[in-house]
């Protein structure tokens, strides 16, 4: 029993150790860009020499990829998984798009930039298994706008547009947001629901929702 536990602890304290240097890499590689950022950097900023950060990855592209991947993970738990059962196709879109721009304007979501902006230094098998990852959010967006397209919940338009504008909208957050601005993460996810599905709704509904004018006298 107790052998069995002390090695579930030693366990444990490696991917605790495996997170904590992704973490404390896609941050240098948030600063200095992938081809600036040398092993020997990432190395240092973690605390291990260069043959030491070796023992915990196979090759600097492979350390991009696992930060990727631990980036997609923490997409998924923190964005995707929270709103999969959110029954109304609108209400589902409406969460995941807060929930994902929170999560991009978190400090600590440096995962989440570097799947963004290395979105192409990936080659080979690794990049399919990202994009292949990615695709998966897009095909969910896609199908909740097409659901909510059926509900007569949004106007006729094409799923596959309205969900590349919605990560359009999302995606490139990372590219301007400051967090000591003048505008709030949560500010800025209401303005961005309100932006996109005013824009998507039926039309009688948007008529409905359009303040009055009042004529001019004279």
């Amino acid at each position: 029993m107790a052998h069995a536990a002390r090695k579930s602890a030693q366990k444990e304290d490696a991917r605790n150790q495996k997170r904590r240097i992704l973490e404390i890499a896609a941050r240098v590689i948030c600063e200095k860009g992938y081809e600036g950022a040398a092993v020997q950097d990432i190395a240092a900023a973690a605390g291990l020499t260069k043959a030491g950060l070796y023992h915990h990855i196979e090759s600097k592209e492979q350390l991009l990829f696992e930060i990727q991947n631990y980036g997609m993970d923490v997409f998924e738990e923190q964005v995707l998984f929270q709103v999969l059962n959110i029954p109304d196709p609108l209400e589902r879109l409406k969460a995941c798009m807060e929930k994902n721009v929170l999560l991009v304007t978190r400090g600590w979501s440096k995962e989440i930039t570097i799947i963004l902006h290395e979105h192409a230094t990936l080659t080979g098998d690794a990049r399919s298994q990202i994009n292949a990852r990615k695709k998966r959010y897009v095909r969910f967006l896609e199908s909740s706008f097409s659901e909510a397209l059926r509900r007569g919940q949004i106007r006729n338009v094409n799923p596959k547009v309205a969900a590349f504008a919605f990560l359009g909208m999302v995606l490139w957050i990372y590219k301007w947001y400051r967090p000591d601005g003048p505008i709030s993460a949560e500010q800025i996810a209401a303005d961005m629901q309100d932006l996109l599905f005013t824009g998507l709704a039926p039309a009688a509904a948007t008529v409905a929702a359009a303040p009055r004018r009042t004529k001019r006298k004279g």
